[in-house]
């Protein structure tokens, strides 16, 4: 399983056509070229870079993706050459690979 932390909206939003394609906050996968995702001890770091700035928000949420049901290609690079890897998603995200959302932070 990856993760994708966003804002709950967006998934909603995506659920209603079927495919998500935001790559991370205010940039979508046709900006980036693919979909920024996370392993589970990644994503307090990601949110803190994304989000930490306003700790208060209540509208996140955190997509659990099954990578079997992706139809697209994931790769797992650094953001900085020789940093630590973390799962792109190259291509739309597809609901249906969607196997759980839950809310961020964890309560």
């Amino acid at each position: 399983m990856i993760l994708h932390l966003t804002e709950r909206a967006l998934w909603d939003e995506a659920r209603g056509v079927g495919s998500y394609e935001m790559s991370t906050r205010g940039r979508t996968l046709g900006d980036v070229g693919f979909i920024h995702c996370s392993l589970r001890h990644q994503l307090p770091g990601v949110a803190a870079l994304l989000y930490g700035a306003e700790p208060d928000r209540t509208d996140l949420v955190v997509l659990v993706i099954e990578v079997a049901r992706l139809d697209v290609p994931v790769r797992y690079e650094p953001p900085v050459p020789g940093g630590e890897e973390f799962p792109h998603v190259y291509g739309p995200l597809r609901v249906d690979a969607v196997v759980g959302v839950e809310p961020w932070p964890v309560a």
